[in-house]
């Protein structure tokens, strides 16, 4: 991280929240701070803590104001601050390394299960297959889990593919279906509304409430997408 301190903005979002702000733009740097922060708080969580989520630029972080220990007659949101900002001074002389998890998923790209592909294709002035190359061969990064359970948002998307969220969302998107909206790409985890462009699906089961870690994905992780055939996405959907 570098030799000189800075500490990110710190505010208070409403009694039981805190948030860290580390920056106001989407970048990997930005989660490579994020990221530490959030084990070591969780490693050693204080009086209080419930919870952290992450988001692009920053972190909520969730407490139980009374159970939070005061100092010197500090408010609960003082306090938690104050702890904030020793994490940080923390991470800063530390040499923690965050070590990113490539996770391959497959994709299939036909027509049937990618409605859109065509409107993407279209919008950006390619061909059908250049979308599906552009997007198979991409790397993208988990920066944070939401909208609905084991819903990963991927940055790094190519620009070249980036395309508006439909004007009218879908009541019903099936569950696996890969989608675009602006520059971002992501998985439905299961069956909602939503308005993303949907250029595939893949079988794999995204959130499964019944194993171990129930979201196939989380912050932090590497995601790449591997084109297979309706034949092969339809043999793989029968062993999950």
């Amino acid at each position: 991280m570098g030799d000189t301190l800075v500490l990110p903005h710190i505010y208070s979002l409403n009694e039981t929240t805190m948030v860290v702000q580390f920056a106001n733009n989407i970048d990997p740097t930005t989660q490579e701070q994020i990221l530490p922060f959030i084990d070591l708080l969780e490693a050693s969580p204080f009086s209080g803590f419930v919870e952290c989520l992450p988001s692009y630029t920053g972190v909520a972080v969730f407490y139980n104001p009374a159970e939070v220990i005061l100092d010197h007659r500090l408010s609960p949101s003082d306090v938690v601050r104050g702890i904030l900002e020793e994490t940080m001074v923390a991470i800063q002389h530390s040499q923690h390394t965050q070590q990113s998890k490539t996770i391959e998923i497959p994709v299939c790209y036909d027509p049937s299960l990618g409605p859109d592909l065509e409107e993407v294709a279209k919008h950006n002035q390619l061909s059908v297959e250049d979308v599906i190359s552009i997007h198979s061969n991409g790397s993208y990064h988990v920066y944070m889990i939401g909208f609905a359970p084991g819903f990963p948002f991927l940055g790094g998307m190519d620009e070249s593919i980036a395309t508006p969220r439909k004007k009218q969302p879908r009541l019903e998107i099936p569950a696996g279906s890969v989608g675009i909206a602006g520059k971002q790409t992501g998985v439905y985890p299961m069956v909602t509304p939503g308005g993303w462009q949907l250029i595939g699906r893949t079988p794999l089961t995204m959130f499964d409430l019944h194993r171990e870690e129930p979201s196939l994905l989380k912050p932090g992780h590497i995601v790449t997408f591997k084109p297979i055939s309706l034949e092969e996405y339809h043999s793989l959907k029968e062993r999950e």
